[in-house]
């Protein structure tokens, strides 16, 4: 009886360690966004080709704190070394950044459409990246905690226009 008291609670101790190394996806969403805009950045370079500018649709990231947009957008800034901005597809064209002779916009626009936390410390992204009609794709990223940070998993084209 008494080695059975023992191996449940060796059981529910085991249980309880393994849950302790969840972590809050929701206390680190900057920086898990970037990385998930940084993965779809990072596919189909060449629509990137003569970029002038980087537009992130925040639009519906709901979840994110006015300092996390901010910190994303400086990121993107400081790496890419073009002018970066918060707008959706509409607010370009209608600052005359959209051609419509080509339909091409100037620079690149990312956006993230769809956003599933998994209870695995694994967050799935589905998002985009848009030049023109015939120029984008759609990425689909997860995100995870491994060895104590937020880094890409897995991020995978899922179609191409």
């Amino acid at each position: 009886m008494k080695s059975i008291k023992i191996l449940i609670l060796f059981v529910l101790l085991f249980f309880l360690v393994a849950c302790s190394k969840e972590t809050n996806s929701k206390e680190h969403l900057g920086q898990i966004y970037r990385i998930a805009l940084e993965s779809i950045m990072e596919k189909d370079t060449a629509l990137d080709h003569n970029k002038k500018f980087i537009a992130i649709d925040m639009s519906n990231l709901n979840d994110l704190n006015a300092k996390d947009k901010n910190d994303i957008l400086i990121y993107f800034k400081e790496k890419y070394k073009v002018p970066v901005m918060n707008r959706t597809f509409d607010e370009l064209k209608a600052k005359g950044l959209y051609n419509k002779d080509t339909m091409v916009l100037e620079g690149v626009l990312l956006k993230i459409e769809k956003v599933d936390y998994k209870f695995n410390n694994n967050v799935i992204f589905t998002g985009s990246k848009y030049r023109s009609g015939t120029g984008a794709i759609g990425v689909e990223s997860t995100v995870h905690f491994k060895d104590g940070k937020w880094q890409l998993k897995e991020s995978k084209v899922d179609w191409i226009s």
